[in-house]
């Protein structure tokens, strides 16, 4: 009889735990998505919930093809390699397409394109790419405004931070001359803070595509994110999350509703 009872606890037990999902991309469980808490106006958190051109788009994507979504933030610095060791099924976070990502995750189709802002306080003397000689400029740790600035500013002194928080705020108190964000969070930190004086001194548009990371191999997982993808593409709920987040970026043709 203890036998027969310890089975059938176990057994209720494990239809629990099957129940409440876990992270396998290939089954319908809820997916864990790596994203980011302060990357206005692509990934954030406001009001304790996971926002940003880039969750929003991934959100009405898992509605097309019914997957569930768990989001959880982290650093972009690490976010790649917890897609790959498998802590997190997709990142979401405005992540450039690289040949050098590439070897650690696959990625989904395009849904964006890389924009570049350099920001800086008034006084600063920076104007553009040229005026970074000598200046500390701050970049996020691994991302394409730390490589952009390597190769395009080789003089400057690039100061790395884990995530744009920190080097918003060593912006504003003058611990670094000027910084490198994504264009519309760069217009967004400076529209958001007056009284730090900032301003957007040059934009820098790229041709390299956003896309969503999944563990390399992934497949189906892939699969299901780009057949969301052309369905939100379509039926123009891209160009709508597009507009709510950042009304005043172009918007490449290949997004604009009705493309298949």
């Amino acid at each position: 009889m203890k036998k027969s009872l310890a089975a059938a606890v176990g057994a209720a037990l494990v239809a629990v735990l099957a129940a409440c999902g876990g992270g396998d991309g290939a089954s319908g469980d809820t997916l864990r998505v790596g994203t980011l808490s302060d990357s206005k106006p692509n990934a954030y958190q406001e009001n304790g919930v996971f926002t940003g051109f880039d969750n929003e788009l991934l959100k009405a994507i898992a509605a097309h093809q019914n997957l569930k979504l768990e989001f959880v933030s982290t650093e972009f610095s690490t976010l790649l390699s917890q897609v790959a060791n498998g802590k997190f099924d997709i990142g979401s976070s405005g992540i450039s397409q690289t040949d050098e990502r590439r070897k650690t995750v696959d990625f989904s189709a395009p849904y964006n394109y890389q924009s570049l802002g350099i920001e800086a306080r008034e006084g600063t003397g920076i104007t553009d790419e040229k005026s970074l000689a000598g200046k500390r400029i701050g970049v996020v740790q691994g991302t394409v405004s730390d490589s952009w600035l390597a190769a395009n500013a080789p003089t400057a002194q690039a100061v790395r931070f884990p995530q744009d928080a920190a080097a918003l705020a060593a912006l504003k108190s003058g611990a670094i001359d000027g910084a490198i964000f994504d264009q519309a969070t760069a217009e967004d930190y400076a529209a958001k803070n007056p009284d730090a004086k900032l301003k957007v001194v040059k934009a820098i548009t790229t041709t390299i595509p956003h896309g969503f990371a999944v563990k390399k191999g992934d497949t189906e997982l892939a699969g299901k994110i780009n057949a969301g993808l052309k369905a939100v593409i379509a039926d123009g709920t891209w160009e709508k999350v597009h507009q709510r987040f950042t009304p005043n970026a172009p918007v490449p043709a290949e997004f604009k509703a009705g493309q298949k």
